[in-house]
């Protein structure tokens, strides 16, 4: 997937939905969150922030993503929050694997496992973009109606990420 190609539709697309991006983060603003976050960025997330804006379309502005991100037991190592969808549940990145998948954590979910509330949303951040400007994503309401609202598959690492983190 040519990124050039990627971060330039997702700009746009920010524009056309009314919600044009915040000024683009600087090189020290990037460096200055990776240092309070203890991990490098995927390099396409950077891109984002450098090349879009630091947020105000889907992604959360860094200042708020270095502020908020939990750390420690029972949040996995290396996953990063990116944004809010409501009702407790979060978008994520997870920051160790290839690809940054994108995953989706549902707290609401009852079950007594933690592990139990965290699905793979995209195998990539950049195929996650991909299925967004497409309309392809499960929270468009024309997928959920069409795929009768499946649920996202269990994140598989989950379980061992969480015990990793305490």
């Amino acid at each position: 997937m040519d990124q050039d190609a990627l971060i330039e539709r997702v700009r746009q697309r920010a524009i056309a939905d009314g919600t044009p991006p915040a000024a683009p983060a600087s090189a020290d603003e990037v460096a200055a969150a990776e240092a309070a976050l203890g991990r490098a960025l995927p390099p396409l997330l950077i891109r984002l922030y450098r090349e879009v804006g630091d947020g105000g379309y889907l992604l959360w502005p860094l200042s708020r993503i270095t502020a908020s991100c939990p750390r420690g037991a029972g949040w996995p190592a290396g996953v990063l929050p990116v944004l809010d969808w409501g009702c407790g549940m979060s978008g994520a990145v997870d920051c160790l694997r290839p690809g940054a998948p994108v995953l989706l954590h549902e707290p609401n979910a009852e079950w007594d496992d933690p592990a139990r509330t965290w699905f793979e949303d995209s195998s990539s951040l950049a195929q996650w973009l991909a299925d967004w400007l497409d309309g392809r994503a499960w929270w468009e309401e024309h997928v959920m109606e069409e795929r009768d609202y499946e649920m996202l598959p269990s994140w598989p690492d989950a379980a061992a990420r969480i015990a990793s983190s305490g």
